[in-house]
């Protein structure tokens, strides 16, 4: 598996397995186990997604070496303080049944994200993480925590996909040191994007899968990506990238795709702020 190097010089394999949505225990264990199987060395949970404990079992049945793999986690927005990294980082590695993550993030860019960090910090210190990074941020508020703090974030996990390409944001985040990490890269179906016809002579052309073209999109922006399934077939699917390349032709087609806003909804919203402070999701 081809990996990035951080700026901590921790490396991140670039495919990483998300687990969101996959709320059933027995469903999430058996996906965790299938995507390790797979090949997948890089699995993605959060405190919001209430499934921690159940990939942990998932981990621990796979029977591969803690070392191989790289496992993050995410503090949700009611945790995000000083105290609330502290307490409710015990309670996450506690339900994923390990000794330490590889990194952890801030969910949200809401409450108190500088208390947090210098918990996260800490922690880092600690060697209970071994690297921190946000999730969501703006370009300017990760940013601000890089300058201001010990630590520069390692990570900022947000979304890019055909339809929201973020290419400056990227860019800034580079220039930063800090890696871009793409989540929903399929925009969860929306638009039909596998039925795109742009798409789709693309992954004629090179004998692929519409998202098998979209992640070696991805991928040759040295982007870390994360996919989810819950089919094995599809999982290798999602793994076998790496035997081609896209032309400078497929990728001019595929930034003209860009409709340069959120397939799902702004940060910037005070009614989502609100709907999020609401969510008492660390169970």
């Amino acid at each position: 598996m081809k990996t990035i190097k951080m700026n901590n010089g921790v490396e991140v394999p670039v495919l990483g397995f998300g687990t969101f949505q996959i709320t059933d225990p027995e469903e999430a264990k058996q996906a965790v186990m299938d995507a390790i199987q797979a090949g997948y060395r890089h699995i993605d949970t959060a405190q919001s997604y209430q499934n921690e404990k159940a990939v942990g079992q998932g981990i621990a049945a796979s029977g591969i070496d803690r070392n191989e793999l790289f496992i993050t986690t995410k503090i949700w927005v009611e945790n995000v303080s000083y105290e609330g990294v502290k307490e409710s980082f015990q309670r996450s590695l506690t339900r994923l049944g390990l000794d330490y993550v590889d990194l952890l993030l801030i969910h949200q860019p809401y409450n108190d994200v500088y208390g947090a960090w210098r918990a996260m910090e800490e922690l880092l210190e600690q060697k209970l993480v071994r690297s921190i990074g946000v999730s969501n941020f703006p370009v300017d508020r990760a940013v601000d925590l890089a300058e201001f703090n010990k630590v520069t974030p390692q990570m900022n996990q947000i979304e890019i996909n055909p339809f929201n390409q973020q290419t400056e944001v990227i860019k800034a985040l580079k220039d930063e040191g800090i890696i871009p990490e793409a989540w929903a890269p399929f925009a969860e179906g929306k638009n039909d994007i596998f039925n795109n016809p742009t798409l789709n002579e693309i992954s004629k052309r090179h004998n692929k899968t519409v998202a098998q073209v979209i992640l070696r999109w991805l991928v040759e922006q040295e982007l870390v990506v994360l996919a989810k399934s819950v089919k094995p077939e599809r999982m290798a699917e999602n793994l076998a990238i790496f035997d081609f390349s896209l032309t400078t032709e497929d990728k001019n087609a595929i930034a003209s795709l860009n409709q340069g806003e959120s397939q799902f909804f702004s940060h910037a919203d005070p009614a989502m702020i609100r709907w999020m402070a609401e969510r008492k999701m660390d169970v």
